[in-house]
């Protein structure tokens, strides 16, 4: 069992890989057999990412053996310090786990894979957590071993391994790693289950974990087969920015819209939902009144409907107080709350120039009525949204441009008279550069409406 054979089959098409190393036992064996396979793979570059959660009074000792043991083995190591706000809905060890894996993504290039070094024990832990808060198939599924986050692969090299077995390696080559103290605090359910209910149920059957774990792979193979199945459904009723056309639902069975329900928001990396949430997404918020603007917070998400669509969102901030302004000579302006940024740009929209003493600014609402260039009448901004196809929580994060007190364009939406360009005069191209600029490119009403 000292060979890494497993290691080069599971990772025979990854070159390059970030560890997630807390210094434990688990990831000091993964560490040490990714060091092994380097020296057999000249191409294979992987490097430790260890994760300072700040929660234990140890935790820059921790950081400090892994920083010593990357330097000894010669392996690139990088360190990020997080903080935890354990919310309502989370516990503090799923809110560590939450912002852990936000952190270990957010410092992986595009071309990597993440490795975690959860093993066998830890699975059988996770099928028995699942059980507590009733899980179906897909909670009972546990951990996979290659799973898709994204742009990056994430792989548990060692789900099939022991702890004991784990022990053995750590001991034949005499590797050394850090305890964490609090694993003994049974207070956590995860050590509660560790420490004082599986030891009962391993020495009673001593092969229960791995046929609990067994246990997850069917199951995991019954939900695969389900996403197989109800994968065409669903992107037939997703639209590209991924919202949800609920109205076929109406004709399903409960089980069936609800598994559309759980795949639709795993598919855009939300959490598993409970039957509970799945069955006031389908009463409060898609069979709400016709004339209503529901809503349904969950957490940091909420799901909002409009025209006979579903959309999961990350809660944002009310931008309609906020006024930048963008003097001349007009460098890239960076706009708040992740909106990205507005620079000139020849491919850009096209407006009339502003002149270099016009105070050009970028707001986010905007009262009286305003004619549009190509439209004849006056029309308000609410009305203009709602020609347009604008959901409610997206108007204002749309950047619109004034020269003075005028507004000239709804970027990406319309250009108004006063700012379209003239005959024979000097041209201003603009372009908004975001992700939400990107849905709103061409016809975003086109997409919103039809079917």
């Amino acid at each position: 069992m000292f060979d890494i054979n497993h290691l080069k089959h599971l990772l025979r098409d990854e070159n390059t890989v970030v560890l997630a190393y807390s210094g434990g036992l688990d990831s000091s064996v993964l560490l040490h057999q990714l060091v092994m396979l380097r020296e057999q793979r000249l191409n294979f570059q992987f490097r430790a990412v260890h994760i300072n959660h700040g929660l234990n009074d140890s935790s820059n000792k921790w950081a400090a053996h892994c920083s010593q043991q990357c330097e000894a083995w010669k392996v690139s190591y990088f360190l990020e310090r997080v903080h935890i706000n354990c919310q309502k809905r989370l516990g503090l060890e799923a809110a560590a786990r939450e912002v852990r894996y936000q952190a270990l993504y957010k410092a992986m290039k595009k071309e990597e894979t993440l490795l975690t070094a959860h093993h066998q024990d830890d699975q059988s832990e996770t099928v028995f957590l699942a059980l507590k808060r009733g899980s179906g198939p897909t909670g009972l599924s546990a951990m996979a071993q290659i799973k898709i986050h994204g742009d990056h692969r994430h792989i548990r090299p060692l789900l099939m391994w022991t702890r004991s077995e784990l022990e053995a390696w750590a001991d034949y080559y005499h590797l050394s790693w850090i305890t964490d103290n609090s694993n003994k605090d049974i207070r956590y359910d995860r050590n509660f289950l560790r420490l004082q209910i599986m030891p009962l149920l391993n020495k009673r059957w001593p092969s229960f974990s791995r046929t609990v774990s067994r246990s997850a792979r069917l199951c995991a193979e019954q939900n695969s087969l389900l996403d197989e199945m109800l994968e065409e459904s669903l992107y037939r009723l997703m639209d590209r920015s991924n919202a949800l056309y609920f109205l076929p639902l109406k004709s399903m069975s409960v089980a069936r819209r609800s598994a559309i329900f759980r795949r639709w928001i795993l598919y855009q990396n939300g959490f598993l939902p409970s039957c509970h949430v799945l069955q006031k997404i389908w009463t409060e918020v898609a069979c709400s009144r016709l004339d209503a603007n529901p809503k349904l917070k969950i957490w940091k998400y909420e799901v909002r409907r409009f025209r006979d669509r579903l959309y999961w969102l990350s809660i944002t901030k009310p931008l309609g107080s906020c006024q930048l302004f963008w003097p001349f000579p007009w460098f890239a302006l960076l706009l708040p709350d992740g909106l990205g940024e507005i620079r000139q740009f020849s491919g850009g929209i096209i407006l009339r120039s502003p002149q270099f003493d016009t105070k050009v600014s970028v707001r986010f609402q905007a009262k009286g009525k305003f004619y549009v260039h190509g439209r004849p009448g006056k029309r308000s901004l609410k009305k203009l949204w709602q020609e347009y196809g604008i959901p409610p929580w997206r108007r204002q994060r749309i950047p619109l441009i004034f020269y003075n007190d005028c507004l000239v364009t709804a970027l990406n939406v319309f250009i108004t008279v006063d700012g379209a360009p003239l005959p024979d005069k000097k041209e201003w191209r603009i372009v908004w550069a975001h992700n939400e600029a990107m849905l709103l490119s061409g016809n975003s009403s086109g997409d919103i409406n039809n079917n």
